[in-house]
């Protein structure tokens, strides 16, 4: 059937109607991804080549000296970056050992009351970040709850408290795990819930155990959600500072951190820009790799 000009006419209208629709609709997001987030990140990247100065210190001239600063074999900052990635393998591999038991036991075994027991396991989420740090301080410090403890069961000496308890490397990653298990225990309760229960049945009834249903069906088929809870970790734990400043010490101390002490006691904003943006390169790279080995719709929906 062929189309009047008036219908065809009322058609083009139409799509210029709906078209304005939707860049009225996307406008508002991306005016702000535009101010917060590309600006500041040009700014930082245009201050990592020297072409914006602040400060009497900076040279004033565009080059690449600080990258070449960064990336050359003996960089202080990239042994920095490489503890910080060993530590933060560390933990993500700790927190997923931690949180698969927990997630598999909310989505297979509890049945109903499973949404309560999760909301209690991320109730730590509603006090504050800088509180259940602090209360690491408490309870690991040279006065604090385990060496109290062990000096009134006379395990220890009150003279001698163990000091690597607080301000350590090991420090540091044990309330990074404290931190990120409740969150990290989400994707893998969402990948299990998930899970074809009818399948664990049919494994069951040709003859296999519980430990090889859990080794040939349920562990492949919740790794889409293991993957994701380890990069959940890795990626900001990365750089991480606030934690390893509160209680990590020097043998603690981070990539994140140096980025901060640059931009705060150093006042060089050019190498901290630098430092800043190599993190967010690394950063990015590992969520386009997310994005493109793991089926994120999977693991969020």
């Amino acid at each position: 059937m062929a189309v009047t000009q008036q219908e065809a006419s009322a058609r083009r209208g139409w799509r210029r109607r709906d078209r304005r629709g939707t860049a009225g609709l996307l406008a508002g997001p991306l005016i702000w991804l535009l101010l917060f987030f590309v600006i500041p990140v040009a700014f930082v990247a245009a201050y990592s080549v020297g072409a914006v100065d602040l400060f009497p210190t900076d040279p004033g001239v565009v080059s690449l000296a600080s990258w070449q600063r960064l990336l050359t074999g003996g960089s202080v900052y990239m042994g920095l970056f490489w503890k910080s990635i060993r530590m933060s393998l560390t933990v993500s591999a700790i927190v997923v050992l931690l949180a698969y038991p927990t997630g598999y036991f909310l989505a297979l075994c509890v049945g109903r009351r499973k949404y309560v027991l999760l909301l209690l396991i991320i109730a730590p989420f509603l006090t504050s970040y800088l509180l259940r740090v602090l209360a690491w301080k408490v309870i690991l410090g040279d006065a604090g709850v385990i060496n109290s403890f062990l000096s009134w069961t006379g395990m220890q000496s009150p003279d001698d408290p163990i000091t690597w308890f607080l301000y350590s490397r090991f420090t540091v990653m044990l309330v990074l795990a404290y931190i990120w298990v409740p969150f990290v225990a989400l994707p893998v309760f969402v990948s299990l819930d998930k899970l074809d229960k009818s399948l664990l049945e049919a494994a069951s009834d040709l003859g296999a155990s519980r430990w090889r249903t859990f080794v040939r069906v349920t562990l492949p088929l919740s790794l889409s959600g293991v993957f994701a809870a380890f990069l959940f970790v890795f990626i900001p734990t990365i750089g991480e500072f606030v934690t390893p400043l509160l209680v990590g010490g020097t043998s603690g101390y981070m990539y994140g951190n140096s980025i901060q002490d640059l931009f705060t006691k150093g006042l060089d904003w050019q190498t901290g820009s630098t430092l800043a943006l190599f993190l967010l390169g690394v950063v990015a790279v590992l969520m386009a790799a997310f994005g493109r080995f793991l089926r994120v719709r999977a693991v969020v929906a």
